[in-house]
């Protein structure tokens, strides 16, 4: 059973940037899609990035974070990340690592994780 832990969420300022990574195990997901979600205090589960498989060509982000928020992912380390810039008071939610579906399917992802919180003051 796959597993993941997130980390690299803390209190910042509005304006700062972050990186989170999320590292899995349990089997090899290289060859797999994953991506981000995030829930704030209150509200519904969002999605923020995917990306696919491999070489992650394959790329989608929410239009809230797009032009901020940057996916990518270590394969050898089975691992994936979100750079964050530019963070808004918006942007506060516990955010997840997800995954086991393809990436234009990735509104079925499930969360592997316990997520890490982001908090951004103004």
């Amino acid at each position: 059973q796959v597993q993941a832990i997130e980390s690299g969420g803390r209190l910042v300022q509005a304006g700062e940037s972050l990186r989170l990574s999320c590292v899995v195990s349990g089997r090899d997901v290289s060859g797999e899609a994953m991506g981000w979600f995030r829930q704030a205090p209150g509200k519904e589960r969002e999605f923020v990035a995917a990306m696919s498989g491999g070489s992650g060509t394959m790329v989608h982000y929410d239009d809230s974070v797009k032009g901020r928020f940057h996916i990518s992912r270590d394969n050898a380390k089975n691992t994936m990340y979100l750079q964050m810039n530019g963070l808004k008071p918006e942007d506060t939610a516990v955010y997840y690592c997800a995954g086991g579906s393809e990436v234009e399917d990735y509104g079925d992802m499930q969360n592997w994780g316990k997520g890490t919180l982001v908090t951004v003051s103004s």
